[in-house]
């Protein structure tokens, strides 16, 4: 089969529908959500293309920068830091940025993201080296603080919004660690031995304290004691003394009759608990025996209410008892069984 021949013309219309089709193609830009992009006339920036469906002039209008405006993270790599006190740490971080300005941030500043690392790593130097490495340790919030307010004003300039710092990691080298594990060893056992003698020294004073409460409540009661017992003494000298005199008085107005019945009383009682005691083995009498007898004699005549014999009244004077020959006094008793073959009494 003959192929039918192509005219020129043919050719000319469909050069001129390719290239119909590529400058269509060229003008008209989509753009996704969450980016801008830039349009560039003969290398000048005139305008910005939001997401969505844009047209830009073919052949004279190009695209130039494709931004990001979406919050981004950026890794800080790790790196060696030195402490104001020479101490060696390693530190590492994240920035979180975001594009505010699309065109100031594709034009102010060539390579966006190397600028914002090589800033972030140079202002963690310069604050960490102001820094003692316990401040350093302890202090990551005030670190964090400081690297945002320096970050956020360097970028300004470039349109650039940063939002938060964050250390991720500050470590020392190992045998730093090893030398703060030890530090803190001691000073817990520091801690702990301090605690231990203020403790001991509480108890002490405690203990001392307890010592000097209980002296002192004895020695009040002491005297307390003796207080009481000087003033019982005083009270039974003044019954004593109250007594003597009632008896005083009692003699003079004519009781010598109920004197002798006292004395008599007395006696009496005084020779029974001399007899009836059970460790005694030896008893004595008295020679003035026949005392013995008148005082009972009167105390008898008392007690029926009549005078005593040998006298008119109460007022009359005492009869001296008569004189009798001394009675012999009895040895001790000893138990019939001691003495052999005898009467368990003997005279002397």
């Amino acid at each position: 089969m003959d192929q039918l021949p192509i005219s020129g013309g043919t050719i000319v219309l469909l050069a001129l529908l390719l290239l119909a089709v590529y400058t269509v193609s060229r003008g008209i830009r989509t753009i996704p959500q969450g980016e801008v992009w830039t349009v560039e006339r003969f290398g000048a920036f005139t305008r910005l293309l939001q997401p969505g469906l844009n047209f830009i002039i073919p052949f004279i209008d190009r695209i130039g920068r494709k931004l990001n405006v979406q919050e981004q993270v950026l890794d800080i790599p790790e790196q060696s830091v030195i402490t104001r006190d020479n101490a060696t740490v390693n530190v590492d971080g994240v920035v979180y940025y975001r594009v505010m300005d699309p065109a100031r941030a594709g034009y102010a500043v060539q390579e966006l993201t190397g600028a914002l690392t090589s800033l972030s790593m140079t202002n963690i130097r310069a604050v960490i080296g102001e820094m003692d490495l316990d401040q350093t340790l302890s202090s990551r919030d005030r670190i964090n603080s400081s690297l945002l307010l320096i970050l956020d004003g360097a970028t300004e300039p470039w349109g650039v919004k940063v939002s938060r710092v964050e250390l991720r990691k500050i470590e020392p080298p190992e045998n730093l660690i090893r030398a703060m594990n030890l530090q803190m060893s001691s000073e817990r056992e520091r801690r702990a031995t301090v605690a231990k003698s203020m403790g001991d020294r509480e108890a002490e004073v405690n203990r001392a304290e307890g010592i000097k409460a209980a002296l002192v409540l004895a020695a009040e009661g002491r005297r307390e004691a003796a207080y009481r017992d000087a003033e019982a003494r005083e009270r039974l000298a003044q019954a004593e003394a109250a007594a003597t005199k009632m008896v005083a008085d009692a003699v003079g107005q004519g009781g010598e009759a109920a004197l002798r019945y006292f004395i008599a009383d007395k006696y009496v009682a005084a020779f029974q608990s001399i007899v009836s005691s059970h460790q005694s083995r030896l008893v004595l009498v008295p020679m003035e025996s026949s005392a013995l007898a008148g005082g009972v004699v009167q105390a008898m005549e008392l007690l029926k209410g009549g005078p005593p014999s040998g006298g008119g009244g109460p007022s009359s004077a005492p009869r001296p008892p008569p004189v009798q020959q001394p009675m012999p006094v009895m040895s001790a008793v000893p138990p019939a069984s001691e003495i052999p073959g005898g009467s368990p009494w003997r005279t002397g």
